[in-house]
Protein backbone atom coordinates (compact mmCIF):
# COMPACT_ATOMS: atom_id res chain seq x y z
CA UNK A 1 0.00 0.00 0.00
CA UNK A 2 1.42 3.28 -0.65
CA UNK A 3 2.87 5.07 2.34
CA UNK A 4 0.32 7.61 4.17
CA UNK A 5 1.51 10.92 5.26
CA UNK A 6 -0.59 13.02 7.82
CA UNK A 7 0.19 16.75 9.15
CA UNK A 8 -0.54 17.81 12.50
CA UNK A 9 -0.55 21.41 13.84
CA UNK A 10 -0.18 22.18 17.27
CA UNK A 11 -2.26 26.17 18.00
CA UNK A 12 -2.87 28.27 21.41
CA UNK A 13 -6.21 27.15 23.36
CA UNK A 14 -6.76 30.17 25.35
CA UNK A 15 -9.02 32.13 23.24
CA UNK A 16 -11.20 29.19 22.39
CA UNK A 17 -11.07 29.53 18.71
CA UNK A 18 -8.54 26.44 18.15
CA UNK A 19 -9.27 23.14 20.48
CA UNK A 20 -5.18 22.46 20.42
CA UNK A 21 -4.14 20.23 17.68
CA UNK A 22 -5.64 19.95 14.27
CA UNK A 23 -5.17 16.54 12.15
CA UNK A 24 -4.91 17.02 8.47
CA UNK A 25 -4.26 14.43 5.61
CA UNK A 26 -1.28 15.43 3.16
CA UNK A 27 -1.38 15.71 -0.66
CA UNK A 28 1.88 14.94 -1.37
CA UNK A 29 1.17 14.98 -4.96
CA UNK A 30 -0.20 18.42 -4.62
CA UNK A 31 1.73 19.91 -1.49
CA UNK A 32 -0.52 20.76 0.81
CA UNK A 33 -2.88 19.22 3.27
CA UNK A 34 -6.76 18.36 3.76
CA UNK A 35 -8.46 19.10 7.65
CA UNK A 36 -9.33 16.25 9.37
CA UNK A 37 -10.25 16.83 12.55
CA UNK A 38 -8.80 18.79 15.83
CA UNK A 39 -8.07 17.03 18.93
CA UNK A 40 -7.89 19.01 22.41
CA UNK A 41 -4.98 20.33 24.02
CA UNK A 42 -4.41 23.66 26.67
CA UNK A 43 -2.23 25.35 24.65
CA UNK A 44 -0.15 23.25 22.22
CA UNK A 45 3.27 25.03 21.59
CA UNK A 46 5.22 22.40 20.31
CA UNK A 47 5.18 18.64 18.49
CA UNK A 48 7.28 15.99 18.06
CA UNK A 49 6.69 12.39 16.63
CA UNK A 50 8.46 9.57 18.14
CA UNK A 51 11.42 7.96 16.02
CA UNK A 52 9.57 5.03 15.48
CA UNK A 53 6.51 6.89 14.00
CA UNK A 54 4.15 5.56 16.46
CA UNK A 55 3.38 8.33 19.63
CA UNK A 56 2.81 12.35 18.86
CA UNK A 57 4.16 14.06 21.90
CA UNK A 58 2.59 17.83 23.03
CA UNK A 59 3.00 20.35 25.25
CA UNK A 60 0.54 21.48 26.84
CA UNK A 61 -0.78 23.46 29.83
CA UNK A 62 0.01 20.24 32.71
CA UNK A 63 3.04 19.22 30.95
CA UNK A 64 3.70 16.82 27.93
CA UNK A 65 0.46 14.72 26.67
CA UNK A 66 1.28 11.86 24.49
CA UNK A 67 -1.05 10.06 21.81
CA UNK A 68 -0.82 6.98 19.92
CA UNK A 69 -0.92 7.66 16.17
CA UNK A 70 -4.13 5.48 14.69
CA UNK A 71 -3.26 3.16 11.51
CA UNK A 72 -5.91 5.61 9.59
CA UNK A 73 -4.16 8.93 11.06
CA UNK A 74 -6.33 9.58 14.02
CA UNK A 75 -4.80 10.83 17.53
CA UNK A 76 -5.63 8.53 20.41
CA UNK A 77 -5.14 10.10 23.83
CA UNK A 78 -2.37 7.91 25.89
CA UNK A 79 -1.45 10.08 28.97
CA UNK A 80 -0.07 13.32 30.31
CA UNK A 81 3.05 14.17 32.54
CA UNK A 82 3.57 17.05 34.91
CA UNK A 83 7.28 18.87 33.92
CA UNK A 84 7.40 20.22 37.12
CA UNK A 85 7.86 23.85 35.90
CA UNK A 86 6.42 26.45 33.67
CA UNK A 87 5.14 25.25 30.37
CA UNK A 88 7.29 24.58 28.21
CA UNK A 89 8.33 26.01 24.40
CA UNK A 90 9.87 22.78 22.62
CA UNK A 91 10.50 19.24 23.13
CA UNK A 92 12.55 16.54 21.31
CA UNK A 93 12.95 12.77 21.44
CA UNK A 94 16.27 10.52 21.90
CA UNK A 95 16.77 8.39 18.69
CA UNK A 96 15.91 5.41 20.96
CA UNK A 97 12.92 7.21 22.20
CA UNK A 98 13.71 6.30 26.15
CA UNK A 99 13.91 10.03 26.46
CA UNK A 100 12.02 13.06 26.67
CA UNK A 101 14.11 16.67 26.61
CA UNK A 102 11.41 19.58 27.43
CA UNK A 103 12.86 23.02 27.02
CA UNK A 104 11.26 26.01 29.24
CA UNK A 105 11.37 29.58 28.43
CA UNK A 106 9.90 31.18 31.13
CA UNK A 107 11.20 29.39 33.76
CA UNK A 108 14.95 28.43 32.14
CA UNK A 109 15.02 25.10 32.83
CA UNK A 110 15.54 21.91 30.75
CA UNK A 111 13.46 19.08 31.68
CA UNK A 112 14.29 14.94 31.42
CA UNK A 113 11.15 12.45 31.21
CA UNK A 114 11.27 8.68 30.57
CA UNK A 115 9.36 7.71 28.32
CA UNK A 116 7.98 4.01 28.43
CA UNK A 117 7.85 1.37 25.88
CA UNK A 118 4.18 1.78 25.00
CA UNK A 119 4.61 5.45 24.09
CA UNK A 120 3.45 7.27 27.67
CA UNK A 121 5.32 9.55 29.14
CA UNK A 122 7.04 8.16 32.61
CA UNK A 123 8.09 10.37 35.42
CA UNK A 124 11.01 13.28 35.40
CA UNK A 125 14.22 11.56 35.62
CA UNK A 126 16.17 15.22 36.10
CA UNK A 127 15.89 19.20 35.81
CA UNK A 128 18.14 21.57 35.74
CA UNK A 129 17.68 25.62 36.02
CA UNK A 130 20.00 27.76 33.77
CA UNK A 131 21.09 30.75 36.04
CA UNK A 132 23.05 33.96 34.65
CA UNK A 133 22.23 37.53 33.28
CA UNK A 134 22.05 38.53 29.79
CA UNK A 135 22.47 41.70 27.86
CA UNK A 136 19.56 42.96 26.48
CA UNK A 137 16.37 44.20 28.91
CA UNK A 138 13.45 42.19 28.42
CA UNK A 139 14.08 39.36 25.80
CA UNK A 140 17.97 38.46 27.06
CA UNK A 141 18.38 39.50 29.95
CA UNK A 142 17.66 36.08 32.10
CA UNK A 143 18.13 32.53 30.87
CA UNK A 144 15.58 31.45 28.53
CA UNK A 145 15.88 27.91 27.32
CA UNK A 146 14.65 27.12 23.98
CA UNK A 147 16.04 23.66 22.21
CA UNK A 148 17.40 21.28 24.14
CA UNK A 149 18.43 18.03 22.04
CA UNK A 150 20.51 14.74 22.62
CA UNK A 151 23.28 14.41 20.55
CA UNK A 152 23.28 11.40 17.71
CA UNK A 153 26.37 10.00 19.59
CA UNK A 154 23.79 9.69 23.01
CA UNK A 155 26.68 10.53 25.34
CA UNK A 156 25.29 14.48 25.25
CA UNK A 157 22.44 16.72 25.49
CA UNK A 158 23.26 20.00 24.10
CA UNK A 159 20.64 23.03 25.54
CA UNK A 160 20.57 26.35 24.04
CA UNK A 161 19.63 29.05 25.97
CA UNK A 162 18.73 32.49 24.36
CA UNK A 163 18.90 34.52 27.47
CA UNK A 164 22.08 33.80 28.63
CA UNK A 165 23.52 33.53 24.85
CA UNK A 166 24.97 29.58 25.22
CA UNK A 167 24.27 26.30 24.17
CA UNK A 168 25.40 24.34 27.24
CA UNK A 169 26.60 20.59 26.99
CA UNK A 170 25.37 18.26 29.29
CA UNK A 171 26.76 14.00 29.82
CA UNK A 172 23.52 12.56 29.88
CA UNK A 173 23.66 9.01 32.03
CA UNK A 174 21.57 7.07 29.82
CA UNK A 175 20.51 4.47 32.83
CA UNK A 176 19.46 7.30 35.35
CA UNK A 177 18.29 9.86 32.85
CA UNK A 178 20.47 13.00 34.16
CA UNK A 179 22.48 15.72 33.30
CA UNK A 180 25.66 16.95 34.37
CA UNK A 181 27.25 19.91 32.50
CA UNK A 182 30.67 19.33 31.03
CA UNK A 183 31.29 22.23 28.68
CA UNK A 184 29.13 25.00 26.87
CA UNK A 185 29.56 26.51 23.33
CA UNK A 186 29.61 30.51 24.55
CA UNK A 187 28.19 32.79 21.56
CA UNK A 188 28.69 36.25 21.21
CA UNK A 189 27.08 38.51 23.23
CA UNK A 190 23.18 39.83 22.57
CA UNK A 191 23.11 36.94 19.78
CA UNK A 192 20.16 35.08 21.30
CA UNK A 193 20.92 31.16 20.43
CA UNK A 194 17.45 29.75 19.44
CA UNK A 195 17.03 26.11 17.88
CA UNK A 196 19.68 23.83 16.55
CA UNK A 197 20.05 20.61 14.28
CA UNK A 198 22.20 17.68 13.95
CA UNK A 199 22.33 16.31 10.54
CA UNK A 200 21.49 12.69 9.91
CA UNK A 201 25.28 11.62 10.11
CA UNK A 202 25.95 13.50 13.14
CA UNK A 203 28.69 14.89 12.02
CA UNK A 204 27.70 18.93 11.90
CA UNK A 205 25.23 20.99 13.81
CA UNK A 206 23.32 23.87 12.24
CA UNK A 207 23.27 26.84 15.33
CA UNK A 208 20.18 29.81 14.58
CA UNK A 209 20.43 32.98 16.28
CA UNK A 210 17.47 34.98 16.52
CA UNK A 211 18.83 37.91 17.74
CA UNK A 212 21.86 38.27 15.61
CA UNK A 213 20.20 36.46 12.48
CA UNK A 214 22.75 34.47 11.89
CA UNK A 215 23.52 30.27 11.20
CA UNK A 216 26.66 28.98 12.31
CA UNK A 217 27.88 25.85 11.58
CA UNK A 218 29.92 23.15 13.65
CA UNK A 219 31.83 20.20 12.80
CA UNK A 220 30.78 17.84 15.94
CA UNK A 221 32.84 14.59 17.09
CA UNK A 222 32.28 12.57 20.30
CA UNK A 223 34.39 12.24 22.94
CA UNK A 224 34.92 10.51 26.29
CA UNK A 225 34.32 13.90 28.34
CA UNK A 226 33.24 16.95 25.79
CA UNK A 227 32.49 16.58 22.79
CA UNK A 228 34.75 18.22 20.02
CA UNK A 229 32.57 20.84 18.51
CA UNK A 230 34.36 23.36 16.09
CA UNK A 231 32.82 26.43 14.08
CA UNK A 232 33.38 26.02 10.27
CA UNK A 233 31.01 28.12 8.81
CA UNK A 234 28.64 31.14 9.31
CA UNK A 235 25.96 32.17 7.27
CA UNK A 236 25.66 36.17 7.47
CA UNK A 237 22.50 38.23 7.48
CA UNK A 238 23.43 39.99 4.85
CA UNK A 239 23.08 38.87 1.16
CA UNK A 240 23.28 39.49 -2.12
CA UNK A 241 21.10 42.25 -3.17
CA UNK A 242 18.36 40.46 -4.75
CA UNK A 243 17.90 38.25 -1.75
CA UNK A 244 16.85 39.15 1.71
CA UNK A 245 18.30 38.74 4.73
CA UNK A 246 17.50 36.99 7.88
CA UNK A 247 15.42 38.74 10.04
CA UNK A 248 13.71 37.63 13.33
CA UNK A 249 14.93 33.82 12.30
CA UNK A 250 12.43 31.58 13.87
CA UNK A 251 12.85 27.89 13.06
CA UNK A 252 14.97 25.83 11.10
CA UNK A 253 14.23 22.31 9.36
CA UNK A 254 16.35 20.27 7.32
CA UNK A 255 14.93 18.70 4.50
CA UNK A 256 14.90 14.82 4.81
CA UNK A 257 17.59 13.72 2.53
CA UNK A 258 19.56 16.52 4.49
CA UNK A 259 21.00 18.13 1.28
CA UNK A 260 18.75 21.36 2.04
CA UNK A 261 18.33 23.54 5.28
CA UNK A 262 15.23 25.77 5.68
CA UNK A 263 15.06 29.08 8.39
CA UNK A 264 12.18 31.24 9.41
CA UNK A 265 12.32 34.63 9.24
CA UNK A 266 9.63 36.95 11.31
CA UNK A 267 10.97 40.27 10.64
CA UNK A 268 9.75 40.17 6.94
CA UNK A 269 8.26 37.51 6.89
CA UNK A 270 10.22 35.02 4.68
CA UNK A 271 12.05 31.66 4.36
CA UNK A 272 15.42 31.13 3.36
CA UNK A 273 16.60 27.65 1.95
CA UNK A 274 20.25 26.67 1.61
CA UNK A 275 22.00 23.92 -0.26
CA UNK A 276 23.96 21.56 2.27
CA UNK A 277 26.70 19.77 0.87
CA UNK A 278 26.75 16.33 2.60
CA UNK A 279 30.30 16.05 2.73
CA UNK A 280 31.36 19.31 4.17
CA UNK A 281 28.60 20.42 5.59
CA UNK A 282 28.23 23.67 4.27
CA UNK A 283 25.23 25.57 3.19
CA UNK A 284 25.26 27.51 0.15
CA UNK A 285 22.26 30.37 0.87
CA UNK A 286 19.78 29.24 -2.80
CA UNK A 287 16.68 32.19 -2.06
CA UNK A 288 15.23 33.87 0.67
CA UNK A 289 11.39 34.50 0.01
CA UNK A 290 7.66 35.81 1.13
CA UNK A 291 5.72 33.18 2.29
CA UNK A 292 2.27 35.14 2.11
CA UNK A 293 1.88 35.23 5.38
CA UNK A 294 2.83 36.92 8.61
CA UNK A 295 4.99 35.50 11.73
CA UNK A 296 6.10 32.33 9.90
CA UNK A 297 6.83 30.61 13.26
CA UNK A 298 7.55 26.99 12.02
CA UNK A 299 8.45 25.40 9.20
CA UNK A 300 7.35 21.73 7.37
CA UNK A 301 8.98 20.13 4.45
CA UNK A 302 7.21 17.85 3.09
CA UNK A 303 8.83 14.00 2.51
CA UNK A 304 10.02 14.22 -1.09
CA UNK A 305 11.39 17.70 -0.55
CA UNK A 306 9.39 19.32 -3.00
CA UNK A 307 7.00 21.30 -1.25
CA UNK A 308 7.33 23.38 2.12
CA UNK A 309 4.39 24.50 4.78
CA UNK A 310 4.63 28.09 6.34
CA UNK A 311 3.01 27.88 9.85
CA UNK A 312 2.48 31.30 10.06
CA UNK A 313 1.01 32.40 13.53
CA UNK A 314 -0.02 35.93 13.12
CA UNK A 315 -2.25 35.61 10.07
CA UNK A 316 -3.64 32.23 11.58
CA UNK A 317 -2.73 30.32 8.59
CA UNK A 318 -0.40 27.81 6.74
CA UNK A 319 0.74 28.94 3.10
CA UNK A 320 2.04 26.15 0.99
CA UNK A 321 4.53 26.33 -1.26
CA UNK A 322 6.70 24.47 -4.46
CA UNK A 323 10.28 24.94 -4.21
CA UNK A 324 12.29 25.41 -7.48
CA UNK A 325 16.01 24.39 -6.50
CA UNK A 326 16.87 25.10 -10.52
CA UNK A 327 16.02 28.28 -10.37
CA UNK A 328 16.15 29.35 -6.59
CA UNK A 329 12.15 30.03 -6.61
CA UNK A 330 9.49 29.33 -4.12
CA UNK A 331 5.95 28.83 -5.97
CA UNK A 332 2.58 28.86 -4.31
CA UNK A 333 1.31 25.91 -4.88
CA UNK A 334 -2.16 26.01 -3.31
CA UNK A 335 -4.26 28.06 -1.51
CA UNK A 336 -3.37 29.05 2.23
CA UNK A 337 -5.79 26.74 5.10
CA UNK A 338 -6.75 29.03 8.01
CA UNK A 339 -5.63 27.57 11.32
CA UNK A 340 -6.16 29.69 14.54
CA UNK A 341 -2.69 30.81 16.03
CA UNK A 342 -0.60 27.40 14.76
CA UNK A 343 2.92 27.46 16.80
CA UNK A 344 4.11 24.35 15.08
CA UNK A 345 4.25 21.34 12.26
CA UNK A 346 4.71 18.00 11.95
CA UNK A 347 4.34 15.81 8.87
CA UNK A 348 4.96 12.24 9.63
CA UNK A 349 4.37 8.96 8.01
CA UNK A 350 2.03 6.61 9.63
CA UNK A 351 4.04 3.35 10.92
CA UNK A 352 4.16 0.88 7.61
CA UNK A 353 3.25 -2.27 9.89
CA UNK A 354 -0.05 -0.42 10.60
CA UNK A 355 -0.92 -1.26 6.80
CA UNK A 356 -0.56 -4.96 7.28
Amino acid sequence: MQNKYMAYVGSYSYNGQAKGITVYDVDLKNGTFKYRCEVEVDNSSYLTVSNDGKTLYSIADEGIVSFRILENGALARLNSANIKGMRGCHVATDEEDKYIFVSGYHDGKETVLRLRPDGTVGEVTDGVYHKGLGSVAERTFRPHVSCGRRSPDGKFVLVADLGIDQVKIYRFDDQKGTLTQVDAIRCDMESGPRQFLFSRDGKFLYLMYEVKNVIDVFTYETGDRVPQIEKIQTIMSTAPERLSQLTAACAIRMSEDDSHLFCSNAGDNTVSVYNRDKDTGLLTLLCCLPISGDYPKDIAVFPDGQHLASVNHASNSISFFKINYEEGLLVMSSRSVSVNEPNCCVITKIPEEKHR
